[in-house]
């Protein structure tokens, strides 16, 4: 019988009723309750805080910012780059870090280097717009005293050292 039945050709074009045909589905009730349903909106831009003082080392350095507002934030989204006037592609290279805190601590970065910073907030309505940016430096890297051209006599003595940081050091401080 089943051989029967597969070698039958089918007629499977259904038949509706006239009532069903021409019918117009009005959707104004739904799109009326969807524009009622209270959104998300997208944050306000957060504000990024100055460096603070003893915030940074020769490698790694702690940005801090804040979200002036009553804003749903699920994460932040902090971008970074080092200030350069040479145009090298890979030190030229933004980076883009997903931060739950106000806060983070950024690592392998370069001594004595100036690196501008800025932040966004995100939530399920989407990203704000960025921050204003802001320049942090790193510390210097401490310099290299050289042994062989150190000199004393009873009342004096020349200390030389040379700075292993490709941008100038401001300033030394010597202690004795």
């Amino acid at each position: 019988r089943l051989e029967e039945f597969l070698k039958k050709e089918l007629d499977l074009e259904l038949s509706t009723l006239p009532d069903f045909e021409e019918r117009v589905i009005d959707f104004s009730e739904v799109e009326q309750l969807m524009n009622s349903i209270n959104t998300i909106p997208a944050p306000c831009a957060p504000v990024i805080n100055p460096q603070a003082p003893n915030a940074a080392t020769g490698t790694s350095m702690r940005v801090c910012w804040g979200l002036f507002s009553d804003d749903t934030v699920e994460c932040y989204q902090l971008c970074y780059k080092p200030v350069s006037n040479e145009r090298r592609s890979e030190e030229q290279a933004e980076h883009t870090l997903k931060v739950k805190e106000t806060y983070c601590t950024i690592t392998n970065l370069l001594p004595n280097t100036q690196y501008e910073f800025w932040v966004s907030a995100l939530n399920a309505s989407g990203i704000s717009p960025p921050s204003e940016r802001a320049v942090y430096v790193t510390a210097p890297s401490p310099p290299i005293i050289k042994n062989k051209k150190i000199r004393s006599c009873e009342n004096a003595a020349l200390v030389c050292w040379e700075s292993r940081d490709i941008n100038p050091v401001d300033s030394y401080m010597v202690e004795l």
